[in-house]
């Protein structure tokens, strides 16, 4: 039989089997547009992540409050926590390779104009926090550069912030209040969007000791430092480590995390997740094999006749074992391409509905799906092509 003619064969066996064509290479789809869509939600996760921390630098590195002994956060996620003062930011000023130190206060609080009022975010920090996260006034200036222990009643605010509170009018000389203390307006930011979920365009910023005096607090949250060059970065976290550790009567009680290190940590977090995933959805593909073995089972036994027949006309073995091992095959493949159609359609709908869902599939994940239907094809189709190919003539068409 030649190819062409076995080709035909196989494809008007599948066209006269219609629906169970259809359903057999529907388990197939589901599975493969499940595996399309899990990976670019983990991929599309991935590529967020690295874009919210990019925006920063790669010099820059952050120090918490607390010793993680093995991974994860510090603070409240894991470990001990200790304090991380105003002294030791000035103390870091003075490390070698250090461009920047910012020390971070950071609380939630009632922010009200005379009209209007909203809860948010407000962080205590310093002028150096312009350079260290790439931010700018759009409005008036940013908190001026003074000494940190010094207390000040201004605040600069984010420009969702500022709309909220004094909508079209320049907030710019506007006194506002952020608990029960009084602050003067003199800038608004220009947006800078989320930081995996904080919106730094809906806070207030104000001067680190004013923040730790609002909420009541003896010690800062983070320390963020940024090294005057990227590839020095190593460098400056065993300077960084040596001062505080010294400062800290020989306690390494404060950890250090760069910004490569927690892309890194992320990135094996959604890495996990999104294998564990991936293999829940494979078992779809299994499922969908395991219809395909099923239907080519009941065929064989269906097409016993048609088997004795091809066989009596000459037909190898070999070739009716082709012939079915086809069927299964283009099965398996047609549901592949149906799920990748399926999964990129599927993403077209999320993305109109949610804007902001990170997804994104890259062109690899796609030829590994129809790699995989391909594979569930053949491995489906081997076990009822060698019982067709083994049928004897002249039984089938006794059968018959």
């Amino acid at each position: 039989m030649e190819r062409a003619e076995l080709i035909r064969f196989a494809l008007g066996a599948l066209a006269g089997h219609r629906l169970r064509s259809v359903l057999s290479a529907l388990g197939v789809a589901i599975g493969v547009a499940a595996v399309v869509l899990l990976t670019a939600l983990g991929e599309g996760t991935r590529r967020y992540i690295v874009g919210q921390f990019s925006q920063f630098g790669t010099n820059l590195m952050e120090v918490n409050p607390g010793k993680v002994k093995t991974f994860g956060f510090p603070g409240a996620f894991g470990g001990t926590t200790n304090k991380l003062t105003v002294d030791d930011a000035m103390a870091l000023e003075r490390v070698a390779g250090v461009e920047e130190v910012v020390p971070f206060a950071f609380g939630q609080a009632r922010v009200e104009s005379v009209a209007r009022g909203r809860s948010v975010y407000v962080y205590g920090t310093t002028h150096d926090m312009l350079a260290a996260w790439h931010v700018t006034a759009a409005q008036g200036t940013f908190l001026p550069a003074m000494d940190p222990h010094r207390k000040g009643a201004f605040v600069v605010l984010g420009p969702k912030l500022a709309r909220e509170l004094f909508g079209e009018a320049s907030p710019l000389g506007q006194r506002v209040r952020i608990g029960s203390w009084g602050f003067v307006v003199i800038g608004v930011l220009e947006s800078k969007g989320q930081l995996l979920g904080f919106d730094l365009d809906d806070a207030a910023y104000i001067p680190v000791a004013s923040a730790l005096d609002v909420f009541n607090q003896s010690e800062l949250l983070a320390i963020d430092v940024v090294a005057r060059d990227a590839g020095a970065v190593s460098g400056v976290v065993a300077r960084v480590k040596a001062v505080l550790t010294a400062r800290h009567r020989d306690n390494e009680d404060f950890t250090v995390t760069t910004q490569t290190e927690m892309v890194d940590t992320f990135g094996r977090i959604i890495g996990i997740i999104s294998a564990a995933v991936t293999a829940i959805a494979g078992i779809s593909l299994f499922v969908g094999a395991i219809g395909i073995l099923t239907i080519m089972w009941i065929s064989v036994h269906e097409r016993t006749g048609e088997i004795g027949l091809l066989r009596a006309l000459g037909v190898s073995a070999a070739a009716v074992q082709r012939l079915f091992l086809l069927e299964a095959t283009a099965l398996a493949v047609a549901g592949g391409v149906a799920g990748v159609a399926i999964g990129f359609v599927v993403q077209s709908i999320l993305h109109a509905a949610v804007p902001g869902l990170p997804l994104s599939t890259p062109p690899e994940a796609v030829v590994a799906a129809l790699a995989m239907s391909l594979v569930v094809g053949i491995a489906a189709g081997v076990i009822p092509a060698r019982r067709a190919a083994a049928l004897d003539p002249v039984d089938a068409l006794r059968a018959e």
